[in-house]
């Protein structure tokens, strides 16, 4: 470990990675997703950031994440709350202004992504020289673990027909733990029009359509483990509407 904490200070003394945790009531779950992104990246020696973007929250999520900044300091926990739901992907675009990184991590604050998977991420991008990398629950030793079949269904039949459609070149659409260059993420972001669960997916399709490279690594999905899953039929009724329009324009 020793190496390569001395490789992440010296080889890559210019990177920083500013982690974007969107909340939305996670109180309980906030603690430990960033304890775990602490450890992980203190143990990997690399330059990091946490910026929490909270979106108004009615169980006191913003309050926690005052108490964890006051634990890590300023430096390291960052927060840039909203005053209501907005939707992801401008959280995304909040989130990056006060991004000090030059790469910039996305994932779940709800505990589904482990923070372990982040310096495999580093180090493919690395390997790979890949503009993002994407994690994959559909190949090699990923897997989703604490889903009902219908989450399981859902998932997989909303990912095989994306294949179908719109052919990305990747094996995983929907899912939200994702390392970017951050200029790349920006031109993305940028380029998005959808919203909710689609805002992923055409993430993808638009770094295949502007020539970004993608790398993949497996990882262990893990249902939630405290609080309520925010998909519902209306989210699935508008997957379904954003993935047609996709398909017309893409």
């Amino acid at each position: 470990m020793a190496s390569r904490r001395g490789n992440a200070k010296t080889g890559e003394q210019a990177d920083k990675y500013s982690v974007l945790l969107p909340t939305y009531n996670e109180r309980e779950n906030l603690p430990l997703i960033v304890w775990l992104l602490v450890k992980y990246f203190g143990e990997s020696g690399y330059n990091y950031e946490i910026i929490v973007i909270d979106d108004g929250s009615p169980d006191g999520t913003l309050q926690i994440a005052e108490q964890l900044q006051k634990i890590y300091g300023a430096d390291k926990i960052l927060l840039r709350p909203r005053a209501k739901k907005l939707g992801l992907g401008t959280a995304y675009i909040h989130g990056i202004k006060h991004a000090s990184g030059n790469f910039i991590i996305i994932m779940d604050a709800d505990l589904s992504h482990h923070p372990k998977f982040i310096p495999q991420f580093i180090e493919k991008r690395k390997e790979g020289g890949y503009d993002l990398v994407s994690g994959t629950r559909y190949r090699g030793d990923g897997g989703v673990y604490g889903w009902d079949l219908r989450r399981k269904l859902i998932s997989r039949g909303a990912n095989f027909i994306t294949q179908v459609l719109l052919r990305p070149g990747a094996s995983d659409l929907t899912g939200s733990f994702r390392l970017y260059k951050t200029e790349v993420l920006e031109k993305l972001v940028e380029q998005c029009v959808s919203k909710g669960y689609v805002f992923q997916m055409e993430m993808i399709v638009r770094a295949r359509q502007l020539g970004y490279t993608v790398g993949e690594v497996p990882i262990s999905f893990v249902d939630r483990v405290y609080g309520e899953s925010k998909l519902g039929g209306n989210e699935i009724v508008s997957f379904l509407k954003g993935l047609l329009t996709l398909f017309a324009t893409t």
